[in-house]
């Protein structure tokens, strides 16, 4: 197999040669688009000359980009990828890549191409708002993950997506994270002891679980006497529909130790949720929840979420959402000395050095105060 490069107006194409057509007597030359610097088209001539060696040089095909993200890469990943994310990128394929690019020969999808995609999405149509430049990024590295399986497969020479300008990360805007104080906190318990959703919320402030955790926490992975619980699985939302799937991480599957009043609170509840299911008799369906419906059955997360909304509003606190629970319960420890690694093993955080960087808001006075102990050992107080 030989190959040289060549220019076209202002591009750089690879021109492989594939030997003669038997059927016509005529060499054939494959083009490969390479852009418009020469010293890219050299290298793509020198990775097909080496893939044809090696035997993995495949010849493209007229798959577009459409056919190829639906029918090839995207049933591959499904055994890979929670339900709920499989689904995210089912529908962002639906909704924004195929209707902008998926007509494109894969072949011959070009950064500009992303590029223009991206720009696109971020000016929004038909009056509606475009989107935001997070959620650009993530459905850019979603076609650089597809891209780069292509390319790895060699069913693309490159991957496009590597050389594509999605907005940066830094300029992807975050929610703001907002949190009580103890004292807030705990009026906010207080004023809902009444309502039935009461102990989520109270185990949810004081553990730093997820929704999902919260939601699919059962009664044999905890442990009342010993004051301990453990996280396997969680409830979650895959197309509203609702689903029982494993926990994020390997780190999310963790142990938390309970404080005394929490797991009364729990005892309290779990007596109220068998006089429940007394009254319903045949009615009830046992999932082993610690937190269902009545009958039952799970809890949407997005139920729960609402609910806690409008108990906020209730209350005439500050507004939060409810991770900003998670969040709290994060704060409020590291503003009480509780070392870094125990806040990251509550939460299930993949290291110590993860916790910081999201709670890095926190620390600047805690450094504060740590300069002023250090002057106060070395010089006296004040």
């Amino acid at each position: 197999m030989r190959g040289y490069t060549a220019k076209k107006g202002n591009r750089y194409y690879a021109v492989i040669y594939e030997g003669v057509d038997p059927a016509t007597g005529k060499e054939r030359r494959r083009w490969y688009s390479a852009g418009p610097r020469k010293a890219d088209a050299e290298r793509m001539v020198t990775e097909l000359v080496k893939r044809k060696k090696d035997g993995e040089y495949r010849p493209p095909d007229r798959v577009t980009v459409a056919s190829y993200l639906t029918e090839r890469w995207l049933p591959t990943k499904r055994a890979q990828l929670r339900a709920s994310t499989f689904d995210s990128y089912r529908r962002t394929i639906d909704r924004h890549v195929i209707p902008a690019i998926g007509r494109i020969p894969l072949q011959k999808l070009t950064p500009e191409d992303l590029d223009s995609l991206y720009a696109k999405l971020a000016e929004g149509a038909e009056g509606r708002r475009g989107l935001a430049p997070k959620t650009i990024h993530s459905i850019h590295e979603m076609l650089h993950k597809a891209l780069s399986d292509a390319e790895r497969k060699g069913t693309v020479t490159r991957n496009v997506a590597a050389l594509a300008d999605p907005p940066k990360r830094a300029s992807a805007s975050k929610h703001p994270m907002r949190v009580w104080d103890a004292e807030q906190l705990r009026t906010f318990l207080d004023g809902i002891g009444d309502h039935r959703l009461h102990p989520a919320y109270y185990l949810a402030a004081n553990t730093g679980m997820r929704r999902g955790e919260i939601l699919g926490l059962r009664w044999r992975d905890v442990d009342l006497d010993a004051r301990r619980l453990s996280i396997h699985q969680a409830v979650i939302s895959v197309a509203y529909a609702l689903q029982i799937a494993d926990v994020k991480t390997g780190t999310s599957r963790r142990t938390i130790d309970l404080d005394p009043r929490t797991s009364a609170v729990l005892r309290s509840w779990r007596k109220r949720q068998l006089e429940e299911r007394l009254a319903l008799g045949e009615a009830h369906q046992d999932h082993g929840l610690v937190f269902a419906r009545p009958e039952g059955t799970p809890i949407h997360p997005d139920l729960f979420s609402k609910t806690f909304d409008r108990l906020v509003a209730r209350s005439g606190l500050p507004a939060i959402r409810l991770h900003d629970l998670r969040h709290g319960h994060a704060s409020l420890l590291l503003k009480s000395r509780v070392p870094v690694k125990v806040v990251s093993e509550r939460l299930g955080h993949a290291t110590p050095a993860f916790t910081m960087t999201v709670y890095q808001h926190v620390l600047p006075g805690m450094q504060a105060e740590a300069a002023t102990t250090f002057a106060d050992l070395l010089f006296g107080p004040e």
